[in-house]
Formats: C-alpha cells, structure tokens, sequence
C-alpha cells in the first residue's frame, strides 16, 4: 500500500531541500517608459512594433507613460512611479543633483539636436508681429512646456547672450505643447519653442516664422536620453538588456528608409495626423537618432555645465560617474 502522507512529506521536504523557483523570478518586471512629445520620442511609438519585441510579456512588461515635460519625470523616477526616464540634458543636472537621485545612470541615447544635416529645434514668433530679433523679445511673453525643460533651458541660454533674464525683462509661460500655436494664433504668448511634430504643423506654418533655433543658441545637445536607478539595473539587469535588445530592434526597423511610408502610418495613427504630414519622420530633416542608441557623452557634460551656469543645477555634475552603457551595448552586441 502506498504511504501517500508520507510520499507528501518526503515531496515537500525534496522541494524545501532544493529550493523551488520563486513567484516573483517568475513574474516579468515592469518596465515604465516615460514620453513627451508624441513620435518624437520612442516610448510612444514603441508598442506599435510590439512584433519586434520577442522578450515582451516573459522577461519584461512594457508600459508607456505620459508627462507633460521632463521636470516631472524626477519625482516620478525618485517615489518608484518610473522605472526608464526620457530625462532632457537639464533635467538630468536637476535630478542627480538638486533632487539627490546621486544612484542615477545614463543608459541609453534617445535623440540629438544641433547635429549637422538634421534638423535643430526652431523657436517660433508670429509672421507679422513685432519681433524681428531676440532683443524685440524684451517686456514679452515667451511659452515653454515645463522650467527646466531642455526648450526651456535653450531658451534662457539664447535670450540670456541678447542680455535679457527671466523676471526682469521677461515673462515665462508654462503650457502643453499642443496648445501652444493657438496660444501664440491669440497673441497670449509672443515666442513658442517649435518642438516635432508640432513645429511642423502647416496651420502653425501659416502664421508663425523662426526666429532662432536651438543650435544657434547652444550648439549640439545630447538632447533626450534614457535614465534608470542603479539599484533597479542591478536587480533586474538581464531583464533590462532584453528590454533593451527589443527596443534597439524597433529602433533600427523605424530608422530604416525602407520603412519610412510605414512608419509615417504609425505616426498617423498615432497623432490623427494625415500620413502626408509626416515624410519628415526619422529623416534628415528629423532630429538626429543614433541606431546603437549611444549618446554624446562630451556634448552631454557641456550641457549639463551649461543648466549650472544658469542656475538651474547646484554645483557641477560630474558625467562619468552616472552612465551605465554596458546594457546598450551587450543588447546591440546580441543583434549585430
């Protein structure tokens, strides 16, 4: 006869023994991506190629998460609300100093303005206003999505050389993006940073001109790039370089020029925008995308030391000792 309570305890004291697999190694980590600007950054495109993605729903979930501007991704990143930040040049220098995120790294590059052949950030003025140069800017108001922002930042930078400074000649106004062509249409702002795809709009073309771009007010920027906590990356690094081997494929099928009609589909699914409007997208006339997803690292330190000269930032950062690049790297290295 079989002894079945004994047969239990012996399964029971083999499993103890051995160790059985834990619910969480089984669970697929969460990963949250945050985005701005709609196409413009990757999270919000991304899981229109979920079919690329083969590690998607095993080692990883995926989820894309809106904000307003990068300043609010800090708080997001340091309660455990955000995993992945699309973090700008500013926010960066605000993070790891000012809010004490010092456990911050640089893993991966998201876009580039400034860079030669491609297209640089423009700022907007109306058609027919008043103001012809920077220095007309004096005694106005000027839009930007969030202080602190990298739009934001490049715009005191500019007006900064003009000899004009936030307050005393000026006035800043925060608002979303897509609000801001009427916003300037009813004379409520007088200058708007022109981020893509907004900065492309035919109705906002027809009333607005630049007046500068951000090249012109501060050179190359290491514009948008990715950030996590190392305690994150350590406890989740295998997950993280899948994570990363899925979205370095997405990447590369979006920046192919084969794919550009396709992918200007997405962007028209995505925006509600007619299709046409977007032939620009991940063209020259885009912003510039590295297919590796490695960051300028020596531009990105001259932009971080520029957010402290303006007083955005406490003291300077010191850029090597928050970037990790090693899981970008062993995901390319995986697909080459």
């Amino acid at each position: 006869m079989i002894d079945v309570p004994r047969l239990l305890l012996a399964g029971l004291t083999a499993t103890a023994l051995c160790g059985a697999p834990s619910a969480s190694a089984q669970q697929p980590v969460k990963i949250r991506v945050s985005w701005v600007a709609p196409v413009s950054n990757w999270s919000s495109i991304w899981l229109e190629k979920k079919d690329l993605a083969r590690h998607l729903g095993k080692s990883y979930m995926f989820e894309s998460t809106h904000y307003a501007g990068t300043p609010p991704m800090v708080t997001a990143l340091a309660s455990g609300e955000l995993e992945v930040a699309n973090f700008a040049y500013s926010t960066l220098g605000i993070a790891i100093n000012n809010a004490g995120i010092d456990d911050l790294r640089v893993i991966a590059d998201e876009f580039r303005d400034g860079v030669a052949g491609h297209y640089s950030q423009e700022y907007l003025v109306l058609a027919e206003g008043t103001v012809m140069a920077v220095t007309d800017l004096k005694g106005k108001v000027i839009a930007t999505n969030a202080a602190g922002s990298a739009v934001d930042v490049a715009t005191r930078a500019m007006l900064r050389k003009a000899g004009l400074e936030d307050k005393r000649d000026y006035t800043v106004l925060e608002a979303p993006f897509p609000t801001m062509r009427a916003m300037l249409a009813e004379k409520k702002v007088d200058m708007i940073p022109g981020v893509l795809p907004f900065s492309l709009d035919p109705e906002l073309r027809k009333i607005a001109r630049p007046i500068f771009t951000q090249r012109e007010a501060i050179g190359e920027t290491e514009m948008i790039m990715w950030a996590a906590r190392k305690p994150f990356i350590d406890k989740n690094r295998a997950a993280m370089v899948d994570f990363m081997e899925d979205t370095l494929r997405i990447v590369r099928w979006y920046l192919d020029p084969a794919n550009q009609k396709a992918a200007a589909e997405i962007a028209s699914n995505v925006t509600k925008q007619p299709a046409e409007r977007f032939g620009w997208l991940f063209t020259s006339k885009d912003y510039y995308r590295d297919t590796d997803m490695l960051p300028n690292l020596e531009a990105l330190q001259k932009n971080l030391d520029m957010t402290t000269d303006l007083g955005f930032v406490k003291g300077r950062v010191d850029l090597a000792r928050h970037v990790d690049l090693s899981i970008v790297k062993e995901a390319a290295a995986r697909i080459k």
